[in-house]
């Protein structure tokens, strides 16, 4: 309940998660919000205030745009992991889309979990942008970079950048 899945879900047997579409309204997400913010990431925060009551652009953020989307990866009922896509607010019109709160829980961590559900978001993005960008903690880039994002150098709001093929 609270999860609406636009395709079946995507599982990974081999990792025992379920990847499916989330509002950040369940009392599982909750925990995850406050273990992020007890390690000093405030990514889920800024989530639950953004769909609740407004992001700092003044706008309420459902990830109900064209092509934005919002995953949650479930290990049984528990909420491992989070990741969003959005169109991308610091940029002019609709062709760039935005990695948004990625976050995954200390237990599930070096499982293949942050891989699996930003690989999900690509995928998506892939359908709907011309290019997919992150603002990543330099502690992250080596992630990205592996999954196939191109530095950004002299952008405030991009460290990394993914271009799309068009039509691909």
């Amino acid at each position: 309940m609270g999860e609406t899945p636009e395709v079946s879900p995507k599982v990974s047997p081999e990792i025992g998660y379920v990847l499916k579409r989330l509002r950040p309204t369940t009392p599982a997400f909750d925990r995850l919000k406050d273990e992020s913010r007890l390690e000093g990431y405030w990514m889920l925060v800024r989530l639950a205030d953004g769909w609740a009551s407004g992001n700092n652009s003044g706008g309420r953020n459902k990830f109900l745009k064209r092509g934005e989307a919002l995953f949650g990866a479930w290990h049984g009922r528990e909420l491992a992991g989070v990741c969003g896509l959005n169109i991308d607010p610091y940029t002019e019109g609709r062709e760039q889309g935005r990695v948004r709160h990625l976050f995954v829980g200390a237990p599930h961590r070096r499982a293949g979990l942050g891989r699996m559900l930003v690989e999900t978001v690509i995928d998506r993005a892939r359908r709907y942008f011309a290019v997919l960008n992150t603002r990543a903690p330099p502690e992250a880039f080596g992630f990205y970079e592996r999954l196939g994002f191109q530095p950004v150098l002299g952008e405030e709001f991009v460290t990394h950048r993914m271009s799309f093929e068009k039509g691909g």
